[in-house]
């Protein structure tokens, strides 16, 4: 007998009463996360069907568990598992040698990531704010081809003239040489997450937005080096779902924006809620006279809720149709230059949009704490202390994303990443 396209091929596990138990769950026992999760694995290791990969996404849109944070998490956590493994001992190191201490930024890596599907197809917000960032910051930008927009940020990188990076020659085995070079790297999700190849016909045939949308800003296969990311979603229900789950993933300083529109970014043209991950001293710790036998942590974290406006930056509101992005990537390319090297006048709105995301990646990360300030040329020096909503020294964070432009020292980091990717 031959065997029919549906049935169950050898190496290939069932989880028909897993899709019964989300398809009817009045009638059974509530399903957990980590049985999700444990499914995933499952699609990572090649041994679950199409069929059965399509009907488990499908339940979970449908019933809504793709927005539970501990699914969320959960499931972003196999995803990791299931990628390319990198050597930490050796990155550690790079990343010491280069990272700065200052302010509360310890010096490790740093994300700025969107879940995308929020329809307004602006500028590549974050993947400029990421190269903008990494003379201050230690940069790890997690991303991929466009998905729901015209110009995705492996897109844009790619159309880089007159020298683009080789970012499909960057992997789990030679990243070290990066850090040891630069503070920028791009991790091109497909070099590091070659399970998905299990699950991207299903996702494609589909049609439709999974859960993996929202596990991708959270799969960074550097996950375990971050020390601070900012994470941009789609829609306002999504905000306290996120930062939950990347609260559960063990993250200590994070920021989740979704302008009032429904943008995964820092809104140019009005309002932002924003959910502030961070810690705090532990009033137990302190208490127990620091000698910790009882294995109480030093500090815990907290979640802040508030809103920004460009005026906390000290900038101006500028209408969504002026950043509006829905260009080639040779265009958001050829954009992404200018401003490196400085030639937008200072009131640019793309220029603004830009300077207010990368604003608050410095804040979350700490270095905006610093009393101090000596970047070097182009630094007045003079730090801006004035706090904003949820305690952050937004005006600070747009002094220093300006100097790094202005100095060139964003270009510097950013050519210093081409040359070595060149070279892999």
């Amino acid at each position: 007998m031959t065997s029919h396209p549906l049935d169950l091929q050898p190496g290939q596990v069932s989880i028909s009463p897993l899709l019964k138990q989300l398809a009817y769950p009045a009638n059974e026992i509530p399903v957990s996360a980590l049985e999700i999760a444990s499914a995933f694995a499952l699609i990572f290791e090649d041994k679950l069907s199409a069929i059965q990969t399509a009907a488990l996404l499908t339940l979970l849109h449908s019933t809504g568990k793709d927005r539970e944070a501990d699914v969320i998490a959960q499931c972003s956590s196999r995803m990791r598992d299931a990628a390319s493994q990198i050597e930490k001992g050796p990155l550690e190191q790079a990343v010491k040698s280069r990272g700065k201490k200052e302010g509360n930024y310890n010096g490790g890596l740093c994300d700025i990531v969107g879940t995308g599907g929020d329809s307004h197809s602006t500028f590549n917000v974050s993947t400029t704010a990421s190269i903008i960032a990494s003379p201050l910051l230690m940069m790890a930008k997690h991303g991929n081809r466009a998905q729901t927009s015209f110009s995705g940020s492996a897109d844009v990188l790619n159309a880089v003239a007159p020298v683009p990076p080789k970012i499909s020659a960057l992997n789990a085995e030679n990243i070290t040489k990066v850090y040891e070079a630069t503070n920028y790297a791009f991790l091109f999700a497909p070099n590091f997450h070659q399970a998905m190849m299990y699950a991207n016909p299903v996702r494609r045939g589909l049609g439709l937005r999974t859960i993996f949308n929202l596990m991708g800003p959270l799969a960074n296969p550097l996950d375990w080096a971050l020390e601070a990311r900012v994470v941009g979603v789609a829609y306002q229900s999504l905000g306290p779902v996120f930062v939950e789950a990347i609260k559960q993933l063990g993250a200590k300083k994070a920021l989740v924006v979704c302008g009032e529109e429904d943008m995964d970014e820092i809104s140019c043209a009005g309002k932002t809620n924003c959910w502030r991950l961070s810690e705090y001293p532990n009033p137990a710790y302190q208490e127990s006279g620091n000698d910790n036998e009882d294995d109480t942590p030093r500090t815990l974290v907290k979640v802040d809720t508030f809103q920004l406006h460009p005026s906390d930056f000290g900038l101006p509101t500028h209408p969504l149709t002026e950043v509006f992005g829905r260009k080639m990537p040779q265009d958001n390319a050829a954009k992404l230059m200018s401003i490196l090297r400085n030639e937008l006048p200072r009131d640019d709105p793309i220029l603004d949009f830009v300077v207010m995301n990368v604003a608050a990646l410095l804040v979350t990360s700490g270095i905006c704490e610093s009393e101090t300030s000596n970047m070097g040329p182009e630094d007045d020096g003079k730090v801006i202390t004035e706090r904003g909503p949820g305690g952050g020294r937004w005006k600070e964070g747009a002094r220093r994303a300006r100097w790094a432009i202005e100095s060139r020292s964003s270009l510097k980091s950013f050519e210093d990443f081409i040359e070595v990717t060149n070279k892999l």
